[in-house]
């Protein structure tokens, strides 16, 4: 089965999604040269113009009800261009769970983006405060446009982290320019520490800070509870250990997990709930240019499940 990624933009109506996803498609690094479905489920004063866009072969799709979303009927759009990847322009008025249960399971969702107006995201905020957090949620990227007062986005930083503590942030000033969000959240657990200490509440806040900031981390020992699990393709006692990641929804679930190597010989025939303290050992690989942790056990004992099984960022 074709695997086709999936660009999500998310927003409300005049909130910039259109200009965006008019740049996105004309960056010569965008598919170029594949077929794009573009879906547009929310029509504002912006119209695309796809003569510019000349580099990729682009079939714009309009879907006026919430209703159109069916697996077979985004299914056989995909078909009828060869789409090799599908850009959706979402109507801030649905919910996300429209598209998310519905979609293809050959639609891999690649990237999330929201885009808010600076000067009216209080106002959606207050009157509808569900739809705001049912975007906010599954973003991986957010981006104000319309930002009068670059110096003063702290709102707008707690509205984001309020709701999603992994997601990268952005603000456009009157020039255009983007600058990136660099103000510091305090996070639920002390790096400090000689033992950082991980509740089961915080594991997937953990999780993503390493994962980005692997480095402040190395040397460093922790302690958690997480599932292990036997995966034939690691070395002897190396072991997948971690839990299940919820950004939105079921559909949206992830096993999220560290190499863990153990010391001594542990038999291991089926995945279990285990506590387990660890140092942290961090390994950079040049050719994709990122850090990657890896876990060296000092200590692991059988447990019960956490409360909840499947962590999130809430």
């Amino acid at each position: 089965m074709k695997k086709i990624p999936v660009y999500l933009f998310l927003g409300f109506l005049e909130s910039g999604k259109t200009t965006l996803i008019q740049k996105t498609l004309a960056n010569e690094r965008f598919g170029n040269g594949e077929n794009i479905l573009l879906l547009v489920c929310e029509e504002g004063l912006e119209e695309y113009d796809l003569s510019k866009l000349k580099q990729n072969n682009i079939t714009l799709h309009v879907m006026e009800e919430s209703t159109e979303l069916e697996e077979s009927s985004l299914l056989k759009l995909s078909d009828e261009c060869g789409a090799d990847r599908v850009v959706i322009e979402y109507n801030g008025m649905w919910h996300l769970n429209d598209l998310l249960m519905n979609k293809p399971e050959s639609w891999l969702i690649f990237q999330k983006v929201f885009v808010a107006d600076a000067s009216t995201i209080a106002m959606y905020l207050q009157s509808y405060r569900s739809l705001v957090v049912d975007k906010v949620n599954i973003c991986d990227l957010a981006i104000f446009d319309r930002c009068t007062d670059i110096e003063d986005v702290n709102e707008l930083h707690s509205m984001i982290r309020s709701v999603n503590r992994r997601a990268d942030i952005f603000y456009e000033d009157a020039d255009g320019t983007m600058v990136e969000d660099s103000i510091e959240d305090p996070l639920p657990f002390d790096t400090d520490d000689d033992l950082i200490l991980i509740k089961d509440t915080d594991y997937a806040v953990w999780y993503a800070d390493i994962m980005h900031r692997a480095v402040k981390y190395d040397g460093k020992s922790v302690k958690f509870k997480a599932m292990i699990r036997p995966i034939p393709e690691l070395p002897k006692n190396v072991f997948a250990v971690g839990r299940y990641i919820m950004t939105c929804c079921e559909a949206d679930m992830q096993f999220c997990w560290f190499a863990a190597l153990c010391s001594r010989y542990y038999p291991l025939d089926k995945e279990k709930w285990v506590v387990m303290t660890a140092d942290v050992i961090v390994q950079h690989h040049d050719a994709e240019n990122i850090d990657i942790p890896f876990l060296k056990m000092t200590d692991l004992y059988d447990c019960e499940p956490p409360e909840s099984q499947v962590a999130s960022f809430s």
